[in-house]
């Protein structure tokens, strides 16, 4: 497989099931297939979690920052497998050592930069960043478990 320069969101929404309000990936960038990738997030006022998280001063919640990590691992290890991976779905397993290092607000455009730590069988551990503006804002290992095809009747 090659090196891609970015996935759009129509790719996005083929590699896995999240939709709105939940899906915290507009585009994935900078892809080495089992490796590693760039999922990008804007950040706007619009989002559904901000009229309670806080109206007077909105900030992105640190969990929505890890599922945005997750969802970027999710897309790189559905797009790594091509056609094998094709309506599969990836299980958040487990966070390790999350550090929350600065607010993300509106108007931020959260980069979410995963790479493959280790790979055993269905289970891949990552290792994620997520910067703003260079700044990390946030980082944690998670760990996520690619579950075999449903059977069709």
């Amino acid at each position: 497989m090659d090196m891609l320069d970015t996935l759009e969101i129509g790719d996005i929404v083929r590699k896995i099931p999240h939709r709105f309000p939940f899906l915290l990936v507009d585009r994935v960038r900078d892809i080495e297939p089992g490796e590693r990738a760039t999922g990008i997030k804007n950040v706007t006022i619009n989002e559904p979690f901000f009229p309670g998280h806080f109206p007077e001063r909105p900030v992105m919640p640190g969990v929505l920052i890890i599922e945005a990590m997750a969802q970027t691992c999710g897309i790189l290890v559905v797009h790594t497998m091509g056609e094998e991976g094709e309506g599969r779905l990836v299980y958040f397993m487990s966070i390790d050592n999350a550090r929350f290092r600065k607010p993300v607000v509106p108007g931020d455009v959260l980069h979410l930069e995963v790479s493959k730590d280790r790979a055993r069988g269905n289970v891949w551990r990552f290792n994620c960043v997520a910067k703003v503006e260079g700044a990390v804002v946030a980082q944690a290992t998670v760990a996520a478990m690619l579950l075999e095809k449903e059977k069709e009747n």
